[in-house]
């Protein structure tokens, strides 16, 4: 089976990409390396079943595959936020590409959407029927309707019977291969606490977020793409749920040293809570998290300390 990954450089895309190898499928990696990094293709490349394109998705492709697996935008906000007109095109006209080239060539198609979708949710925990709330206007608009044009764009093209796209609605995850400037509060934490600078709050640290270990998550994926009837929009992520004061105080105690929580202004439109509602993956795909945070964490800071 041969199966292409747009965004393959990215953090998601190189773990997803590792996945595939391991299970027997031929990758082709597909990234320009806008957010993507060098690094996480060079191990990949010495595989003989991967292979490496470099191409920017807002222009058209034409690469033969059996399944195209759309992760490539930058999922960030200081990355999808320092070109959003860019983010956009990446968001409409890459959906759009990935969604032609699978028809083109007879492929299913997983798309990679976001809790970011909900905007800052007014029905918690959010369930994949809540419809959202979100600034069209605001900083965040580029990626969440970025996101939200492309479930569209999945959703006519399934509809239409041109494609069988999988909407996989990813709420925040972390693990090794996280950019370590990607303004993620996870790795924003565990670089600050390892380099003994303050630990940056924005807002009380009172906001929540659940955090999903990228393992749990590339399971998840793997099991809704093989589900051989097409299935809704899923939320895969962890439904438990932390402040972020609770997370800076878990990486300060993993980390040590003599860090201290320092609290600034809360951005604009920034989430007061997200969670996810996983009934539905867990009734079809039975599929939940395994890793608790502290493990994952743990693997994490592993990781940042090599770096």
């Amino acid at each position: 089976m041969i199966t292409l990954v747009t965004g393959a450089a990215g953090f998601l895309g190189s773990h997803l990409s590792a996945r595939l190898l391991a299970d027997g499928h031929e990758v082709v990696g597909l990234d320009n390396f806008h957010s993507g990094q060098q690094a996480n293709i060079d191990w990949l490349s010495a595989h003989p079943r991967f292979r490496f394109v470099r191409h920017d998705v807002v222009k058209p492709y034409d690469i033969p595959c059996d399944l195209v697996c759309n992760l490539a935008c930058p999922a960030s906000p200081p990355h999808y936020q320092a070109d959003p007109v860019y983010t956009s095109k990446i968001a409409f006209l890459g959906t759009l590409h990935a969604l032609e080239n699978a028809q083109r060539h007879k492929a299913g198609l997983l798309q990679a959407s976001t809790s970011e979708i909900y905007g800052d949710p007014l029905v918690h925990p959010q369930p994949e029927s809540y419809q959202g709330n979100v600034n069209t206007l605001g900083p965040r608009a580029c990626y969440d309707e970025g996101k939200r044009i492309g479930e569209t764009l999945c959703a006519d093209f399934t509809r239409l019977g041109r494609v069988d796209a999988r909407l996989g609605r990813i709420f925040n995850t972390y693990g090794p291969r996280m950019h370590e400037s990607d303004g993620r509060v996870v790795s924003n934490f565990i670089v600050q606490a390892l380099r003994g600078e303050d630990i940056t709050i924005y807002g009380d640290g009172s906001q929540t977020r659940s955090f999903c270990y990228v393992d749990d998550l590339i399971e998840g994926w793997l099991r809704l793409m093989a589900q051989t009837e097409t299935v809704g929009p899923m939320n895969l992520g962890n439904p438990t749920e932390f402040t972020m004061l609770q997370l800076a105080e878990l990486t300060l105690k993993l980390v040590g040293g003599k860090s201290k929580i320092v609290h600034k202004p809360l951005p604009s439109d920034d989430p007061k809570q997200r969670r996810p509602d996983i009934t539905f993956a867990q009734k079809v795909l039975k599929w939940e998290p395994k890793v608790p945070l502290a493990q994952g964490l743990k693997l994490t800071i592993d990781y940042f300390k090599t770096k």
